[in-house]
């Protein structure tokens, strides 16, 4: 069975930094991409940041809201995915999931979620 654990959520000021990492363990997933959703209070879980490795091209996807502060990463063979999140404003404020789905020939990764990690808390503090 495959679990995504998420570390590195926590508390901080706007216009600060949080480095968010996910990792997949259980079984190697092959050809899957992985990224981040997040939720907030009294909100839909809302797509943010995923990368694909598809073909051997390493490509990237964000969200209007976080392009140019956020920048997601990962090790295809190890299974991770970090997410860099500079310039945090309030409104980033949200229970953050790693994700992770077969890397298909969609207009983005992840439009069909297969495991979904626990969820960390991020908090920016105004």
């Amino acid at each position: 069975q495959v679990q995504l654990v998420e570390s590195g959520g926590g508390v901080v000021q706007d216009g600060g930094s949080l480095r968010l990492s996910c990792e997949a363990s259980g079984r190697t997933l092959y050809n899957y991409a992985m990224g981040w959703f997040r939720q907030a209070p009294g909100k839909e879980r809302e797509f943010v940041a995923a990368i694909s490795y598809r073909r051997g091209d390493e490509k990237t996807f964000y969200t209007d809201d976080v392009t140019g502060r956020f920048t997601v990463s990962g090790d295809k063979v190890k299974n991770t995915v970090d997410l860099q999140m500079n310039s945090l404003k309030p409104e980033d404020t949200a229970v953050y999931y790693c994700a992770a789905a077969p890397d298909l020939a969609t207009s983005r990764p992840l439009l069909v979620v297969d495991y979904w990690g626990q969820g960390t808390q991020v908090t920016v503090s105004s």
